[in-house]
């Protein structure tokens, strides 16, 4: 009987298991040779909605995209405030918030039909 339990788990090994050792005492394990494939998963759905927004923050027309750009960085520039971008553009900072809040209901359908 102990054999056959034996036998079943001699090919199976812990992901703690050292697999070389160190001269200053540091082990490294099965599991430090191992990639993570949820993180590179992640990572490229990532890069997938980050194509998607710069496509759809493309599409904006006008202002709309004007103000997103200039808000958040977009163009190369360093993010503005809605005082800047109303100061830069000459409209009111609440008229900045409209345009912002429209593009951003463009924005979040675009990801929605996604």
């Amino acid at each position: 009987m102990y054999l056959r339990s034996e036998k079943k788990t001699t090919n199976n090994i812990s992901l703690q298991e050292p697999i070389d050792g160190a001269k200053d005492g540091s082990s490294m394990t099965v599991l430090d040779t191992l990639t993570d494939s949820y993180q590179m998963d992640e990572a490229i759905e990532q890069q997938e909605e980050c194509k998607l927004l710069k496509k759809v923050v493309n599409d904006l027309q006008g202002r709309e995209r004007q103000v997103i750009l200039l808000r958040y960085g977009l163009a190369g520039q360093p993010p503005m405030t809605q005082n800047e971008v109303a100061q830069l553009l000459g409209i009111s900072r609440s008229y900045i918030s409209r345009i912002e809040k429209k593009a951003f209901e463009q924005i979040k359908r675009a990801f929605k039909e996604k």
